[in-house]
C-alpha cells in the first residue's frame, strides 16, 4: 500500500463523493509513511468526527453542541477573518449566530508577518470592519506582544511565541474554513492555530523556519513546524479546545490570498466537528480525496507535502487518525 498514492487508493476503494458514509480512510499507507503500521493494525478506539452536509448556522450550532462539554469560562473563537473583501471567508451571519450561542466568547486573530492590510493592529482593525467582523469583540491577541508556550517533544521548536492575550482565555473554539494553502497544501484546524495564533513579529517567523533555517522553508519541515506550534497550543488548553471545520468555497488558496484567491473547483462538502485535531483534519482530507472534483485541491496538497501535517501530528501524539464519521443529518 505504501507504493500507491492516496488518489489511487480512493479509486481502488470506490469511495462515494458524498463522504458521509461512516467510513474511515485513516492509516499508515495513506498519510504516515514513516511508520510500519497498516490499516488492520490501527488503534482499536476511534475518535468521533460529527458531520453535516448542511452549511448554515443551525447545523454549525448543532455540531458545536456535540463537542462543547468542556468549553467553560472565557472563550476564544479562533477564526481566519481574511484579507479585505476576501471572497471565500466564512459567512458573517453564520458566524454571528454561532458566536451568540457561546457565552463570554470573543473572536481572536493575530497580525500577519508578510505585510499587507493585517500586518499591524491599526490596519488589521480596519480590515475587520471592511469584512464585517463588527458584531462582537475581536481580540488581536498579539496587540500587546507575545508569550512563549512550551513545545514538548517537538520536531524543531522548544517553544513558540503566541499572541500574549491568548493566555487570558480558559477555552479555545477553533472555527476553521477548510481550504487549500499556498505553502501548507491545505489549511485546516492545525494551520488555523499553528500559524493563526502565532504572533506576527516573532511566532509566525518561528513557524515558517526563521531563524532556525535561515530562510522561509517549505515542504515537510514546514509541516513539522506547524505541528510543533499546534501541539503547544493544544497542550496549553488541554480538554478545553475543540475544532469545527467548514468545507465550503475550498479554493486551492488560503483566505490570506484575499481577492486574488483562485476560484474553487471543488463543490462544497459540509461541516465537521471533533475534540480531536488530527481526526478532524484527517476526515476533511479524506473527503477531498473522495470527491470526484477534488483534483485541483489534491494536487495542491500533494505538491506542498501537505499530508505531512497529518503524520506529524500523529507522531507527536496530538490525536487519532482513526475516526468514526457520524452524520447528524
Amino acid at each position: 500500500m505504501s507504493n500507491i498514492t492516496r488518489r489511487d487508493f480512493v479509486k481502488i476503494a470506490g469511495i462515494t463523493a458524498a463522504g458521509v458514509a461512516l467510513y474511515n480512510l485513516g492509516g499508515e499507507s495513506l498519510t504516515d509513511k514513516k511508520s510500519g503500521e497498516n490499516v488492520a493494525a490501527a488503534a482499536t478506539s476511534k475518535a468521533k468526527v460529527y458531520f453535516t452536509k448542511k452549511i448554515d448556522a443551525e447545523h454549525l450550532i448543532q455540531l458545536y453542541q456535540k463537542i462543547n462539554s468542556e468549553i467553560t469560562g472565557k472563550v476564544a473563537i479562533k477564526l481566519h477573518t481574511g484579507e479585505p473583501h476576501g471572497p471565500n471567508i466564512l459567512p458573517r451571519d453564520m458566524v454571528k449566530a454561532f458566536q451568540a450561542q457561546i457565552p463570554n466568547s470573543t473572536i481572536i486573530e493575530a497580525n500577519t508577518s508578510y505585510g499587507g492590510a493585517r500586518a499591524n493592529t491599526a490596519s488589521h482593525r480596519k480590515t475587520l470592519q471592511t469584512n464585517g467582523w463588527t458584531f462582537c469583540p475581536v481580540d488581536i491577541i498579539d496587540e500587546n506582544g507575545d508569550v512563549n508556550f512550551p513545545v514538548n517533544g517537538g520536531f524543531h521548536l522548544k517553544e513558540v511565541a503566541v499572541g500574549a492575550n491568548l493566555a487570558n482565555y480558559d477555552s479555545l473554539v477553533v472555527l476553521t474554513h477548510f481550504k487549500g494553502h499556498a505553502m501548507g497544501g491545505f489549511g485546516g484546524s492545525l494551520k488555523n492555530i499553528a500559524i493563526g495564533c502565532a504572533s506576527g513579529k516573532v511566532g509566525k517567523r518561528q513557524v515558517h523556519g526563521l531563524p532556525k533555517f535561515g530562510s522561509w522553508i517549505t515542504g515537510e519541515p514546514l509541516m513539522e513546524l506547524m505541528a510543533d506550534s499546534g501541539k503547544a497550543i493544544c497542550d496549553h488548553f488541554g480538554k478545553k479546545i475543540i475544532f469545527l471545520n467548514v468545507m465550503r468555497r475550498m479554493s486551492v488558496d488560503c483566505d490570506c490570498a484575499g481577492t486574488s484567491a483562485a476560484e474553487p473547483t471543488i463543490a462544497d462538502i459540509g461541516m465537521v466537528a471533533s475534540t480531536d485535531i488530527l481526526a478532524i483534519d484527517q476526515a476533511c482530507v479524506d473527503m477531498v480525496y473522495a470527491a470526484p472534483d477534488g483534483k485541483d485541491l489534491i494536487n495542491r496538497i500533494e505538491s506542498r507535502s501537505g499530508l505531512r501535517q497529518l503524520s506529524a501530528m500523529k507522531e507527536l501524539g496530538m490525536g487519532n487518525n482513526q475516526y468514526d464519521l457520524i452524520s447528524i443529518d
